[in-house]
């Protein structure tokens, strides 16, 4: 009879041992969000014109790396930097050859700051990433 309540003892204490070691396991996964994602200009620095090209890397913040393949959908480029938020210039997407680093053709007409406002999706993660980034135009 000891034997027995010994043994139920001991199963009661194991599985709660393993139900604690699965609560602690799954409070420490790390699932990634949209939050994990950061778009980072190659230069903030571009030239006023048009045809001018700007590219940008979208990097996963907890590895540092660049994530290639992402689709990115939304663009906007406008002066709300200058408060100027109406004033906008089309965005086209340009031909990239590093992995993780997306580039745009644009028209800068005006020297000054310059809001570009993108959104993406990354693979595996349902969030959409978004991003602002502010530009400066010279001459």
């Amino acid at each position: 009879m000891r034997s027995e309540i010994m043994n139920k003892t001991s199963f009661s204490a194991g599985a709660m041992l393993l139900a604690g070691a699965l609560i602690v396991g799954s409070a420490t996964a790390s699932y990634a969000a949209a939050q994990d994602y950061e778009f980072q200009p190659i230069s903030t620095e571009v030239n006023q014109g048009q045809g001018s090209l700007v590219s940008v890397r979208l990097v996963d913040k907890r590895t540092g790396k660049p994530v290639p393949d992402a689709v990115i959908f939304t663009t906007r480029m406008d002066m709300a930097p200058e408060g100027m938020e109406m004033m906008t210039t089309p965005v086209e997407a340009a031909a990239s050859t590093e992995p993780g680093v997306y580039a745009f053709k644009t028209d800068f007409t005006m020297a000054g700051g310059w809001r570009f406002k993108l959104a993406a999706k990354v693979q595996g993660e349902p969030d959409t990433v978004q991003g602002e980034l502010v530009l400066k135009a010279a001459p």
